[in-house]
């Protein structure tokens, strides 16, 4: 069987009208001779409010029963997306997780698929019928629902992508596709016609917001193409693959940038083995995730500033717990919530030399000052001064010819 798995996200699915042109959208492939797989999340706000209504009960609600409640927004909706389809004169029908089923380890809110058992699906295909499967959830070895967490729609179309060998997993979406940067941001922002796994897990893990970056590393993991498309326009989106697929000649990719960090400094630390990891383990006890670090080594080799970046609204958490921790002495303890992360993506930089030196002079140009640097082998992150973030964003979008 010719196989393709469809993904519609919440934008997607969000009123009646938009659900009927998720059935035109689905016949389109049927006309092509494709047995179609389709996956729905809940319709746009639907999540939002019922993970309100379980706070409304308690800020502890029940793990189990919030994965039972948060799951039902996406029933909903495949129930509307095959009743459009039936009208149409189509064999369809909405299938949960535990009719499948589709069997996920057994922790709530956060799951992940383990297996997927094909035999009632591949059925149905084969009588002609278009499957619509609830994305997000799936059921333990206790017959409980699981949630898959963050985009865990992308996560459930992908997994049966792999499952069912299909020949591709299309993700729809309302953005044509990855941009170069974020186009609400910069207006001569460019769609990327295919990335790879890895420039697009370190995008989405840097703020993109097209994906959620588990579900890029299962794609990656398993190999499964993934488009990117609008469910709106009749546009090819942008296709998600390994790098060898790659026919780009770009140094850089993608640039993304940050608006939620801040900025902490430890001064005066004694300079010995074991100080950093007695700062950062009760960070890390408190789930609170550190970022880019840097150490300035003293002249006089007994003391040294520690600086590390994390989210600002965990900024209060993080100084008491700092400031409670008796096994570290320093200083003083200085924060800066006025500023941004930015980075440059590409695989192309671990072939190409200079691009360091590229990204530092572009911004020295423009007078930035770089206060913290990261870098991975695909990836240059500098944090900048908040208020020279757009400036940053578009001399480093001409330098690296992203527009073109």
């Amino acid at each position: 069987m010719k196989i393709v798995v469809l993904k519609f996200g919440g934008t997607s699915v969000g009123t009646i009208e938009k659900i009927k042109n998720v059935a035109n959208i689905i016949v389109t492939y049927r006309k092509k001779k494709y047995k179609v797989i389709v996956v729905s999340s809940a319709m746009s706000g639907v999540t939002n409010s019922l993970v309100s209504k379980s706070r409304q009960i308690s800020e502890n609600f029940s793990s189990s029963e919030y994965d039972v409640l948060v799951s039902s927004g996406e029933q909903a909706a495949c129930a509307l997306i095959a009743g459009s389809l039936i009208q149409k004169g189509l064999k369809s029908r909405s299938w949960l997780a535990w009719q499948i089923p589709i069997i996920t380890n057994s922790e709530h809110k956060n799951s992940r698929i383990n297996k997927i058992n094909k035999n009632k699906i591949t059925k149905y295909l084969r009588q002609g019928g278009i499957p619509i499967i609830a994305g997000f959830q799936g059921i333990n070895k206790e017959d409980r629902i699981t949630t898959i967490g963050r985009g865990g729609s992308d996560a459930s179309a992908i997994m049966l992508a792999k499952f069912f060998k299909a020949e591709r997993c299309v993700i729809y979406t309302d953005v044509e596709g990855v941009y170069s940067t974020d186009p609400n941001k910069l207006n001569k922002a460019k769609k990327i016609k295919s990335i790879s796994y890895e420039e697009m897990l370190e995008m989405a893990s840097l703020g993109a917001k097209v994906m959620q970056p588990v579900s890029i590393q299962d794609a990656r993991l398993n190999r499964i193409d993934v488009e990117v498309k609008s469910s709106f326009k009749k546009k090819i989106g942008t296709l998600i693959t390994k790098r060898t697929n790659i026919t780009s000649n770009k140094i850089i990719t993608g640039i993304t940038s940050t608006q939620n960090d801040a900025k902490v400094t430890l001064v005066g630390v004694k300079d010995k083995p074991g100080v950093a990891a007695s700062i950062f383990k009760p960070l890390s006890t408190n789930s609170i995730n550190v970022d880019m670090v840097v150490q300035n080594i003293s002249a006089n080799g007994k003391e040294t500033d520690l600086t590390f970046t994390i989210k600002n609204e965990e900024l209060n958490k993080t100084k008491k717990i700092i400031l409670a921790n008796k096994n570290i002495n320093f200083r003083k303890l200085l924060f800066d919530k006025g500023v941004s992360k930015i980075s440059i993506i590409g695989v192309g930089m671990i072939t190409t030399p200079g691009v360091t030196f590229r990204m530092f002079q572009t911004l020295a140009k423009k007078k930035i000052n770089i206060q913290v640097i990261s870098t991975s082998e695909i990836k240059i992150s500098v944090l900048i001064n908040k208020k020279d973030i757009m400036k940053a964003l578009s001399a480093l979008h001409n330098e690296f010819k992203l527009d073109k």
